[in-house]
C-alpha cells in the first residue's frame, strides 16, 4: 500500500524543521498528490480549526525551480522563474476572481494565467507568467485593479512556498504550467514542478534517485484504520503540549515513537518513514526509534484515546456530546475574517457564546457606520450581550476572545489615560495662585462596567462620535456596585444606547459632570444565572432592556468531561487585528437591501407564529431580536467586504471609506443574520419569557377594575373561593398569578377574608 506520510515527506519536505529527502515531481505525480484522500482530509480538518495540521501539508515553490544545495532561501535561488503567485486572503471569492480574469482582463494585463485555486482556508491563489520587465509590485497593483481584491504584498520573493491543496480546490490549470519556463537569468527552460522539491531549508543536499513516486511508496500502509499517520501525530502533539522545541526534540520524539509503535507493528523501518524529524539526521532518528522499540511490545493508552475520535466521519476531536448541534452548522466554514479565527480552539458547544460575546466589541469598532433598517429608520450598531452560565462553566473562553479583539482600544486608551493622569498630577500640584491646567479632554473608549454615571457622561462628551465599550467578568459585581438610584439610571443608559438616544444630567456644581449626549455604549457581560435573575427582576423585565440584550448560554457542564481547548496561532490573532482594522476603516451609510428583505420576512414569519399561538412573549421579543440579528449581519457583511487598502493604516484613519457601492451581501451573510436573530429570540424567551408572561398577567389583572360588567371580578359571586377564580381563568393563569390577583384585590380593599378558603366582596366595590 502507498504511504501518505512517505509521499508527504519525500514529495516536498513538509513542515518547518522536518528534515527529509526531496523528490522532483512530474505533472502526473503533481496531479496524483492532489487526488490523495489524506490530503483532502487534512485540509478539511484544518478548515475546522486544526491549525497544527497546516504546517504538515506538502508545499511547493512556484517562483523558483532550484535552490543551491536544496536550501530554500533568496540568496540560494539558482533558477528563479518569471512567475508570480498572487495570494488573496478574502474567503469565498475564487470563482468571482476567476470569472473576472477569464473575461479578457488577464490578456489586457499582458500576463499569462497558469493556475487558479482555493487555498486551504478558502482564499485564492492565482499563478501568472509575467511579461518581460514587469515587477511583482506592478503585477500586484494591476491584479488588484482587475479583480477588486488586494493580494498579499509579501508573497513575491523567490523562496516563498505555497501549501498544496486537493484537486477539488483547483479551479483552473493551464497546460503551460507544466511546460518549460524561461529563466530570467539564464534564458533557458526548466520544469516548474521541480520547484516542489525545493521547499524546506532542511532538505538533504543530495536528492534521492528519480524513480517514480509510486514505486517509492509501496513499503508501508498509508495510515492506521484509514487515518493518515500525519493526523494521528498532529493529535498526539496537541494532547501532549504541542510540537517539541529544539532543546526537547530527542526526548519528545522518543515519547512519540514509544506510543506510535503500537500502531506500526513495532517496525523500526516503518516508524522511520512515519516519524517527523525536526532537523535530525536519519542516523539520529534510527537511534531514537531503536531505543523506543527495544522494550517488549505493548499497547499505548494514549493511542487508544487518540484513534477513536479520528475514526468519526468528520474526524472531530472536540469530544462534544453527540446530541449537541451548533446553531452555526455549516456556516462556520463560511465565517469571514475575524469571526472564524475567534472560534479557533473553541469547542463547538461554546461557539455561540463566543460569537455573541465578541459582537458588541466588533460593532463598537464599526461605530462610524450607519445602516437603513427594514422599517426605513437609520440605525447605528448598538449591541449588548450577556453570556450566562453556572459557576465553572468556562465563560473565560469568551473573555479570551474579547481580550484579543480589545487590544487596539486598550493600546490607545493606555496613552490617553497616561495623559489624563499627568493632567491630574499637574492640577493637584499647582500653586494656590496658579491657573489650573486645561483639561485635555482625552478620548477613552473602554470603561469599567462599574463606572459612575458622572464619569461615563464625561467619557461620552469626549467620545468624538465614537462608541464606548465595557467588558464585565461578573454580572453580580455590576449589580452590587450600583446603589439605589444609580442602578436604575444605568438601566436607562443601556436602553438608550441601543437606539443612540439622548441622556444626560444637570447639576449646579463644578464637581459633578453635567450635559446631554447621544449614548453610544456597547458592552459584554459574563454572569451566573442567579446573578442575571437578580439584575432582571420581574418588575423591570418589561422596561425594554431584556429585549435589547443578546443572551447566550454556556453549555451545561454538569458531570461532563473536561472540554479540550486549542490555541490560536499568532497568525490567527493577526487576522483578528486585520478584522478590527477593517471595521474601523468603514464610515457612512451601508446599503444592505438583501439583508433588509431577509430580516423583514423573518420578523413577519415570527409575527404569524406568535399570532397563531397567541404568544405575547414571542411577539414582544421577535421585533428586537430581528434588529439584533440584522446588526450582526451588517458586521458579517463589513468583514467580508474589501475596504480601500489606503484606509487600513491607523495613520490614515481619517480617510474612511463606505462599502455602499461595493459588493452586495452574500448568502452566507444572510444565513448568519437569520441564525443570530433566531438564536437571540430563543435565548431571550428562555431567559426572560416566564417573567415577562407573569407581568402580562399582572398587567391584565390591574385593568380588571376598569373592565366591563363581564370582567373576571364582576363575574365572581359576592363570596368566592380561589377555585371559583381558577375556573374563570380557565387555566390561563398560574397558581402564583392567581394568588397575586387575590393579594392585589385584598391590598386595594376590594375584598376581605371571611375564613381559610373564602373571600367576600366589599360593598364599596359592588
Amino acid at each position: 500500500m502507498e504511504s501518505a506520510v512517505i509521499m508527504t515527506m519525500k514529495f516536498t519536505c513538509i513542515g518547518k524543521g522536518h528534515g527529509a529527502p526531496c523528490l522532483p515531481a512530474t505533472k502526473q505525480e503533481w496531479e496524483a498528490l492532489r487526488r490523495e484522500s489524506w490530503l483532502a482530509q487534512m485540509c478539511a480538518r484544518i478548515e475546522k480549526g486544526d491549525e497544527q495540521l497546516k504546517h504538515r501539508l506538502p508545499v511547493w515553490t512556484p517562483h523558483c525551480a532550484e535552490f543551491k544545495d536544496n536550501h530554500r532561501a533568496i540568496a540560494d535561488a539558482v533558477k528563479p522563474l518569471n512567475r508570480l503567485m498572487l495570494d488573496f486572503d478574502e474567503k469565498g471569492h475564487t470563482e468571482e476572481i476567476l470569472e473576472k480574469l477569464k473575461d479578457g482582463k488577464i490578456e489586457e494585463l499582458k500576463m499569462t494565467l497558469l493556475l487558479v485555486e482555493e487555498s486551504v482556508r478558502r482564499g485564492t491563489h492565482v499563478l501568472v507568467e509575467l511579461p518581460e520587465g514587469m515587477t511583482a509590485e506592478e503585477a500586484q497593483a494591476l491584479m488588484k485593479d482587475a479583480t477588486g481584491f488586494t493580494p498579499d504584498a509579501a508573497v513575491k520573493d523567490v523562496s516563498r512556498c505555497i501549501y498544496m491543496v486537493p484537486e477539488d480546490h483547483t479551479k483552473y490549470v493551464s497546460e503551460k504550467l507544466f511546460e518549460a519556463s524561461p529563466s530570467p537569468s539564464e534564458g533557458g527552460g526548466v520544469d516548474v514542478l521541480k520547484s516542489a522539491s525545493r521547499s524546506a531549508s532542511s532538505c538533504s543536499p543530495t536528492p534521492p534517485p528519480s524513480e517514480g513516486l509510486g514505486e517509492a511508496l509501496k513499503a508501508f500502509p498509508q495510515g492506521f484504520k484509514g487515518i493518515p499517520y500525519v493526523s494521528i501525530i498532529s493529535e498526539f502533539w496537541r494532547r501532549t503540549g504541542g510540537e517539541p522545541t529544539e532543546g526537547e526534540r530527542n526526548k519528545r520524539l522518543h515519547q512519540l515513537a514509544a506510543n506510535l509503535r503500537a500502531i506500526c507493528d513495532n517496525d523500526e523501518e516503518w516508524l522511520l518513514e512515519v516519524m517527523p524529524r525536526f532537523g535530525l539526521s536519519a542516523q539520529e532518528m534510527r537511534g531514537i526509534i531503536h531505543s523506543a522499540c527495544k522494550e517488549p511490545t505493548k499497547g499505548s493508552r494514549l493511542m487508544d484515546q487518540i484513534v477513536p475520535p479520528l475514526l468519526s466521519p468528520e474526524g472531530d476531536i472536540d469530544e462534544e456530546p453527540q446530541e449537541y448541534s451548533s446553531p452555526l452548522g455549516d456556516l462556520k466554514r463560511g465565517l469571514p475574517i475575524g469571526l472564524k479565527e475567534s472560534l479557533v480552539g473553541v469547542p463547538a458547544s461554546m461557539h455561540m457564546p463566543v460569537l455573541c460575546g465578541i459582537m458588541p466589541i466588533a460593532a463598537a469598532y464599526a461605530d462610524q457606520v450607519t445602516v437603513e433598517y427594514c422599517d426605513g429608520n437609520i440605525h447605528r450598531l448598538g449591541l449588548m450581550s450577556i453570556i450566562r452560565g453556572e459557576q465553572a462553566s468556562n465563560k473565560s473562553v469568551v473573555k479570551n476572545a474579547v481580550d484579543i479583539w480589545k487590544r487596539q482600544l486598550d493600546e490607545e486608551d493606555a496613552l490617553a489615560r497616561k495623559r489624563e493622569e499627568e493632567w491630574k498630577e499637574r492640577k493637584k500640584g499647582r500653586k494656590a495662585n496658579e491657573k489650573a491646567p486645561e483639561d485635555p479632554h482625552v478620548l477613552i473608549r473602554v470603561v469599567p462596567v462599574t463606572v459612575s454615571c458622572s464619569t461615563l457622561l464625561k467619557r461620552f462628551k469626549n467620545a468624538q462620535g465614537h462608541t464606548m465599550y465595557s467588558f464585565g467578568e461578573e454580572l453580580d459585581t455590576l449589580r452590587k456596585t450600583n446603589g439605589a438610584g444609580s442602578w436604575s439610571s444605568k438601566y436607562d443608559i443601556y436602553r438608550l444606547s441601543f437606539d443612540y438616544g439622548e441622556w444626560g444630567q444637570d447639576y449646579n456644581s463644578d464637581q459633578a459632570e453635567s450635559g446631554v449626549v447621544n449614548v453610544a455604549y456597547n458592552w459584554t457581560m459574563l454572569g451566573t444565572n442567579g446573578a442575571m435573575r437578580k439584575c432582571f427582576k420581574s418588575d423591570n423585565i418589561e422596561n425594554g432592556l431584556s429585549s435589547r440584550v443578546l443572551v447566550a448560554e454556556m453549555p451545561d457542564s454538569s458531570f461532563q468531561k473536561m472540554p479540550k481547548f486549542g490555541k490560536r496561532s499568532a497568525e490567527d490573532e493577526a487576522r483578528i487585528q486585520q478584522a478590527v482594522t477593517r471595521l474601523r476603516s468603514f464610515s457612512g451609510l451601508v446599503d444592505t437591501p438583501r439583508l433588509r428583505k431577509a430580516i423583514e420576512a423573518w420578523v413577519e414569519e415570527k409575527r404569524v407564529e406568535a399570532a397563531k399561538d397567541i404568544d405575547h412573549v414571542k411577539d414582544t421579543y421577535r421585533k428586537r431580536a430581528a434588529v439584533i440579528g440584522f446588526r450582526c449581519g451588517v458586521i458579517f457583511h463589513l468583514l467580508e467586504t474589501s475596504p480601500n487598502p489606503s484606509c487600513l493604516g491607523r495613520e490614515k484613519a481619517a480617510a474612511k471609506t463606505s462599502p455602499k457601492q461595493g459588493r452586495k451581501e452574500g448568502s452566507a451573510c444572510i444565513k448568519f443574520a437569520l441564525m443570530m436573530a433566531e438564536y437571540c429570540l430563543q435565548q431571550q424567551i428562555k431567559a426572560f419569557g416566564e417573567a415577562l408572561e407573569s407581568q402580562f398577567v399582572d398587567a391584565r389583572n390591574e385593568c380588571i377594575r376598569y373592565g366591563s360588567n363581564h370582567s373576571i371580578f364582576d363575574q365572581l359571586s359576592p363570596v368566592f373561593t380561589i377555585d371559583d377564580l381558577r375556573a374563570l381563568k380557565r387555566g390561563f393563569c398560574s397558581e402564583t398569578g392567581l394568588r397575586k390577583i387575590i393579594s392585589r384585590w385584598y391590598r386595594d380593599k376590594w375584598i376581605e377574608k371571611t375564613d381559610k378558603t373564602h373571600w367576600k366582596k366589599l360593598n364599596a366595590t359592588l
